[in-house]
């Protein structure tokens, strides 16, 4: 870059995208139930039933993981930068060398993550995702403190505050647990809306990618408001506990909904039994 300037960056990068295009064009084929339809001679689909399932709750919910799982780490890879040089004093290039150094494993570990979604399910996943992202974030939005106890003999000063190589540590272990939720919330989509996989996958990503946008200004207006630092990864931690949260609220209403009369004995399976044998004692 510093031989050819900036622009060679973006004209390399242009490059780059239309290669990819060329590859997706020539070695894709179309789907076979558009080609079946188009054999059959069917009309398409009205775009009113085809964006209906946006009017459910549960796409937005999707929408939410996304947004913190992509649109977090998108813009974790934007303000590590500035926020390295800030609280440790890097110069510019560490700074960026670190920022690298999470986003570039943690996009390519989103593989991992389908992985891992295809063989235990991406409920569990995603329960795994957010739980990590929680320990994580709550370590990472500790503020260095100081402390003063008053023992017997004396004051005890001490500080608490989080390493380089700590906050390096845990920073990967979060871009770990992001991708793991990425992969996790598009093995969610086919599962529930088999045949409108576009349009889902569509509102989710844009949701993402808009978090990716708002909240690098969210993270500076956290630091406008609770002036520390640290306050990123405590907007973070908020949002992970809300979709946590929420998620774990939705399965719950899914598995009532589905055996209303076994969600009584989740905990205590030994009282249906009991039940079952004094009602068939009574008949």
């Amino acid at each position: 870059m510093l031989a050819h300037g900036w622009q060679s960056v973006a004209r390399l990068w242009a490059l780059l995208l239309l290669c990819a295009a060329a590859v997706f064009w020539l070695g894709s084929v179309e789907d076979p139930k558009q080609a079946a339809r188009r054999t059959s001679g069917q009309p398409a689909a009205r775009l009113a039933r085809q964006i209906e399932p946006l009017r459910r709750l549960q796409v937005w919910r999707f929408g939410l993981y996304y947004f913190f799982a992509f649109g977090g780490y998108v813009a974790l890879s934007v303000w590590l930068p500035r926020y390295l040089m800030a609280v440790y004093g890097l110069d510019i290039r560490m700074a960026a060398a670190i920022a690298i150094a999470f986003s570039l494993p943690a996009g390519l570990l989103r593989v991992v993550g389908g992985i891992l979604s295809d063989r235990y399910g991406a409920r569990t996943v995603m329960y795994w995702s957010f739980i990590g992202s929680l320990v994580c974030t709550f370590i990472l939005s500790y503020p260095a403190t100081d402390y003063s106890v008053h023992g017997l003999h004396g004051e005890h000063r001490f500080t608490i505050a989080t390493g380089l190589s700590a906050f390096v540590m845990m920073l990967m272990m979060q871009g770990f647990f992001m991708a793991l939720g990425k992969a996790a919330v598009f093995k969610h989509i086919p599962v529930y809306y088999p045949d409108q996989v576009g349009v889902v996958g569509g509102a989710v990503g844009a949701i993402g990618g808009f978090g990716g946008f708002v909240l690098p200004l969210a993270f500076g207006l956290m630091n406008d408001l609770a002036d520390v630092w640290t306050s990123c990864f405590m907007l973070l931690f908020g949002i992970a506990s809300a979709s946590i949260l929420w998620m774990h609220w939705a399965i719950r209403r899914q598995e009532r909904a589905a055996a209303p009369t076994i969600t009584n004995f989740r905990y205590l399976p030994e009282l249906q039994a009991s039940e079952s044998q004094v009602g068939s004692e009574q008949d």
